[in-house]
């Protein structure tokens, strides 16, 4: 039945497309061949990359928030940051109901073009602290994306927001650790894993920086599910073939399987 109260005359006013630029966004979409699985493979990825755009807003403010000592609103966003990882792995679920068979009646029109030049995840992970200076290299033709990179590199990672506010409460943390945004992933430092014990040892005593630290943990337990769910489904569509992008396919994804982004959390926890 039909709503008498319901608006239903649009030609004056926004309408539910209009604002979401519907005809933009649904329009989006061009598969190069007459395969019906391109169509999946094409908005799986379309939809990261939107999750993805939130999700880089959202480390954004979290860092603005820590660095100007306010926990309460950072804890909001990194929460919002971990179920957009899980919305991110959910998605792999779909895209595993295509089959080896399905995937090579177009992998060939994908050309050189490969998940591996995404702006916005090499972003997000330059966010969490994995720092490579050699992937700017793929984007190397790019002047804009190469600036909102170098850009990024400017800042201080999340890791060091969080270490600097500890820095900020007292804590002995090496000065370079915190002052200077780092330009290569993040190495088990001594200092820091003294510290994350010490909260852990004495959680009500420092609960701020434990709540925070199990925030990170939930963080990087997400995020290592997705790669975790990248490669499984790599190898379940192309086995062991090289990537589209001239990568080395699963054997290049399980290594990254290895990359802690804040290691001495997980490092603790042996020695509690």
């Amino acid at each position: 039945m039909s709503d008498p109260g319901a608006e239903t005359d649009f030609s004056r006013q926004m309408s539910y497309g209009d604002y979401l630029g519907l005809d933009r966004l649904l329009s989006a979409q061009h598969p190069l061949s007459e395969a019906p699985d391109e169509l999946l493979f094409i908005i799986q990825h379309q939809t990261s990359e939107l999750w993805m755009k939130l999700m880089l807003s959202e480390l954004d403010a979290a860092r603005r928030a820590i660095a100007a000592d306010r926990l309460s609103e950072a804890f909001k966003m990194l929460a919002r940051v971990s179920r957009i990882m899980e919305q991110l792995n959910a998605a792999w679920d779909v895209l595993r109901t295509m089959t080896p068979s399905d995937y090579t009646t177009f992998r060939d029109r994908l050309g050189r073009s490969s998940g591996f030049q995404s702006l916005q995840y090499r972003l997000v992970e330059f966010a969490l602290g994995n720092r490579n200076l050699a992937m700017l290299k793929p984007h190397a033709h790019d002047i804009d994306a190469t600036g909102r990179l170098r850009e990024e590199l400017g800042r201080l990672s999340l890791y060091q927001e969080v270490l600097a506010y500890a820095a900020r409460q007292g804590w002995d943390l090496p000065a370079a650790l915190v002052g200077e945004p780092s330009v290569a992933p993040h190495q088990d430092i001594p200092e820091v894993t003294a510290l994350w014990g010490a909260v852990y040892r004495d959680t009500s005593t420092h609960w701020t920086l434990y709540e925070l630290a199990e925030k990170l943990v939930d963080l990087e337990d997400y995020f290592r599910r997705w790669r975790f769910n990248h490669v499984t489904t790599v190898e379940r569509v192309i086995g062991f073939k090289r990537g589209t992008g001239g990568t080395g396919g699963v054997d290049y994804l399980k290594k990254m399987l290895a990359v802690e982004l804040f290691p001495e959390l997980w490092h603790v926890r042996t020695d509690l």
